[in-house]
């Protein structure tokens, strides 16, 4: 009898050993309250030396929105639609959303390299953390998002449920994303450096800070190109549901939702392929 055969036959395995993929689903649930402490401590750890906290969680994309409104704002001119600063608000507080995940999961496994060299768990646990911390940050700022808007004199409606399953979508997308930029800097470290970059280069064109149909209004291809970017989707959609000033094509519902699941089931299975490299490559 072979030394595998023996092995298998007393139930021991390779350490760091891909587990089947039900298998893998079965472990990383076990670990959903280390997901989830993790997602807790990193969140009360990240601003605890300075002065105001957690409140930085709040206050970094509303002084984002400030900057780069006033700035897009002055840009635009005649372009600007009537409720600019509502358009803004949302659209910087959605979009810190997915590049925190973005650039944030990236870090996942390469800023836990002792953890992972050390422990025996599913990997896939840490880029999870990372986008859980993240949903943290952002129901609390959509908390503060929503009393903006308020405060801009757009009263709540039936409408504004909808962020509900919008912000659900949003998250599958982004764990996808997550999971697929954790497992491409383990392969190439030098993408940290650049993803913040094409993060920013996102942020500028994703029409976070301006009305895609005026600004494009003469270059109808542009806009029907648009009509496929899921982070435009999402901006449209809570847009328009919490404000009733901008329309959308009630098919981005589907379409976000086929973004979301393909994002997420794609990133899964290619993070998950490589379980056994990390911590070793």
């Amino acid at each position: 009898m072979s030394q595998t055969a023996l092995a298998e036959q007393y139930g021991l395995h390779r350490v760091g050993a891909r587990p089947g993929l039900f298998s893998y689903l079965k472990q990383t649930w076990e670990r959903r309250d280390f997901i989830l402490s993790m997602a807790s401590f990193k969140m009360a750890a990240q601003n605890q030396e300075t002065r105001l906290g957690a409140a930085w969680l709040v206050l970094k994309p509303m002084l984002n929105a400030l900057i780069y409104g006033t700035i897009f704002g002055v840009i635009q001119q005649g372009n600007r639609p009537s409720d600019y600063a509502a358009l803004v608000v949302i659209g910087v507080f959605l979009f810190e959303f997915f590049s925190s995940s973005f650039t944030q999961g990236a870090k996942a496994i390469t800023g836990n390299r002792a953890l992972v060299q050390s422990l025996a768990f599913p990997r896939i646990a840490l880029p999870l953390a990372v986008v859980v911390e993240q949903v943290f940050s952002l129901l609390l700022s959509t908390v503060v998002m929503l009393l903006i808007v308020l405060a801009m004199g757009h009263w709540p409606t039936w409408n504004w449920l909808l962020m509900i399953p919008l912000l659900a979508l949003y998250t599958m997308f982004n764990t996808g994303v997550a999971l697929f930029t954790a497992r491409l800097t383990v392969h190439f470290r030098d993408l940290t450096q650049i993803l913040p970059f094409v993060s920013r280069l996102l942020f500028y064109t994703s029409g976070a800070l301006f009305d895609v149909t005026k600004i494009f209004a003469q270059h109808p291809w542009v806009i029907a190109v648009y009509d496929w970017h899921p982070i435009y989707q999402t901006l449209l959609i809570a847009r328009a549901s919490l404000t009733g000033q901008a329309t959308y094509d009630p098919m981005y519902w589907l379409y976000l939702g086929i973004w979301a699941v393909v994002a997420l089931v794609v990133g899964f299975t290619f993070f998950w392929v490589a379980e056994e490299r990390y911590g070793r490559d």
